[in-house]
């Protein structure tokens, strides 16, 4: 296995990520024993792998350059805000400024504000999993976490709204590991 990296901080479970790198983090309670990290990392073996794997194959993925980049950034800023405008007048709540930018983490965000940022690798998905992101941060007016009320309130938009997150889920750390840098 990789280097484990184990952070301890006031939580109550343990969670892992496998980097890009391939290195594994580990999150756990404080006081939390060695031998319970070390059981949960055996159970979560296989699973550990198959991320490693999935990272190492998006290593082959070519590169998008600076001038994709843009192009992509140029597009969203003519797409994303007539789809926040669309949605926001269906879902009912306003917004302020609109941001793209290039994010290495996120699709999209909503200030305390009501301002919005999406991310320009949205055009390199399907137009219904853009919608989706536009209206998950719209809901984010009415609903600033992820309660069960924001996901109704979403769901309430768009009654396939699992399907078009799962793609994103599916497909979203191959797009997001194109990015430079």
């Amino acid at each position: 296995m990789a280097a484990v990296t184990i952070v301890y901080s006031n939580r109550k479970t343990i969670s892992l990520q496998v980097k890009a790198d391939g290195t594994v983090l580990v999150r756990a309670p404080f006081h939390c024993p060695q031998a319970r990290i070390d059981a949960f990392l055996a159970e979560k073996a296989d699973w550990i792998a198959k991320q490693q794997q999935r990272f190492a194959a998006l290593s082959q993925e070519p590169r998008l350059t600076e001038a994709e980049l843009q192009a992509l950034a140029v597009q969203a800023c003519e797409v994303i805000p007539n789809r926040v405008a669309y949605f926001a007048a269906r879902i009912g709540v306003t917004y302020g400024k609109i941001t793209i930018r290039n994010q290495k983490t996120r699709w999209g965000s909503c200030s305390s504000l009501g301002n919005l940022n999406f991310n320009c690798l949205l055009m390199l998905c399907p137009p219904a999993v853009v919608d989706a992101v536009v209206v998950h941060e719209l809901c984010h007016r009415l609903h600033p976490n992820h309660s069960k009320a924001f996901y109704d309130a979403v769901k309430a938009v768009l009654p396939d709204y699992a399907e078009r997150d799962a793609w994103l889920k599916a497909n979203g750390s191959a797009l997001m590991h194109r990015m430079i840098g």
